[in-house]
């Protein structure tokens, strides 16, 4: 919940800012409530309006347009919320051969966004969003309005809701553009919405595992409203849910799922690298190996400053999944099943995304793990769609 570590926890427990108390059977910390109240991240979660904010409901229809829409994340936690899509562009043919497997009836526009135009949409649809890929900008000498911001995928998001003038736009991006070029990156986005006419609710990045997602993922949402409108409506961001759900509640029967998770393809470890990972506890990482086989892992990377805790990593079926790459045998980004000595498969990788079990994804294995490794959780798409709806339904 809090996202930090053990150690922090123990050092917590020694200077008396937070005092466990032993549990009668395993010796686990833990802790009252109410002493956890000191921590905003808590305080939210103990009085959370997620019960309430689930009864949203469209007062209208709301339409909208997505741009890079990938597998369908985001897509589908925003129809979960009430938005009908209009049209979804993607440049993957097989991301959106996905999407016209799971919705035939969605619009998809294949093919690279800026050789498409949406003049036709313009004053017809509520809200334009999706999670355009951030490329550095160039800040030689330049304003870096609008129109400098040309050869970048923020620019085609930015020209589209030029184009269609939406009520509202929702952009989703990893956190670290609220650092990129020290903050002139997030400052150059915010001159071309105020250029727009759109007024910028200040970003905020969603940590996953507070929306029902068992995942450490943390994504940064921009929302604007058109300036007309901007007196008319307020944001208010998503409620957390009321617990943190794990990797067990992601493949067991149970809250979030009614059965285990069904078998799938998944990649294979080979034969010496699964034989050292054997060695990896629950939970543990590179440095739970024995000496010798942490020297013959890391190579190079022994003696490197800096935890690298993502190497040789097992996850744990009572703390949620790390967040999960497009490629999940990747030396830097390990993410071992927790009992078994092998990478998670397709199934288990759209679960921890929350894609429900009957959206299937189209293509190679590599592929397929690509696709569902770059989207949006669907439950905090979801969340994010609810709260999208509840500012609408203002008007």
């Amino acid at each position: 919940m809090l996202s930090v570590s053990k150690e922090t926890l123990r050092r917590w427990d020694a200077n008396g800012k937070l005092v466990p108390i032993r549990h009668p059977i395993n010796n686990y910390r833990v802790y009252h409530l109410d002493q956890l109240q000191i921590f905003d991240e808590a305080r939210l979660m103990f009085n959370s309006r997620w019960d309430e904010e689930m009864l949203t409901k469209p007062k209208s229809p709301y339409t909208g347009i997505e741009l890079f829409a990938g597998a369908g994340g985001l897509a589908l936690g925003l129809e979960k919320a009430g938005f009908t899509h209009v049209a979804l562009n993607e440049i993957m043919p097989d991301a959106c051969n996905t999407l016209r497997a799971n919705r035939p009836q969605w619009n998809i526009l294949e093919g690279d966004v800026a050789q498409l135009s949406f003049e036709a949409y313009r004053g017809k649809v509520d809200m334009v969003s999706g999670g355009f890929p951030c490329q550095a900008f160039s800040y030689a000498g330049k304003k870096l309005g609008f129109e400098d911001t040309r050869g970048t995928l923020f620019y085609q998001f930015a020209r589209v809701v030029k184009e269609v003038q939406p009520k509202i736009f929702l952009g989703e991006n990893v956190r670290g553009l609220l650092e990129h070029n020290e903050g002139k990156t997030l400052g150059t986005i915010k001159d071309v919405i105020n250029e727009l006419g759109y007024t910028l609710v200040e970003p905020r990045f969603l940590k996953a595992i507070f929306y029902r997602v068992p995942q450490k993922r943390e994504r940064l949402f921009l929302v604007g409203i058109r300036n007309d409108l901007a007196d008319k409506m307020t944001f208010n961001w998503p409620s957390p849910y009321k617990r943190i759900l794990t990797l067990r509640d992601a493949l067991k029967a149970g809250e979030l799922y009614e059965t285990d998770v069904p078998d799938s393809p998944g990649q294979k470890y080979p034969q010496r690298k699964r034989e050292i990972l054997s060695h990896v506890p629950q939970g543990g990482y590179w440095r739970d190996l024995p000496l010798d086989m942490q020297k013959e892992y890391m190579k190079g990377s022994f003696n490197l400053p800096g935890g690298k805790t993502g190497m040789a990593r097992r996850l744990s079926w009572d703390e949620p999944s790390l967040t999960l790459t497009c490629a999940p045998a990747q030396k830097q980004t390990e993410r071992c099943h927790p009992d078994e000595t092998r990478p998670l498969t397709t199934r288990e990788y759209a679960r921890i995304q929350t894609f429900p079990d009957d959206w299937d994804f189209v293509g190679k294995m590599d592929s397929v793990y690509k696709q569902i490794g770059n989207a949006v959780p669907v439950n905090l798409a979801y969340a994010m769609g609810r709260a999208l709806v509840r500012m609408l339904n203002q008007l």
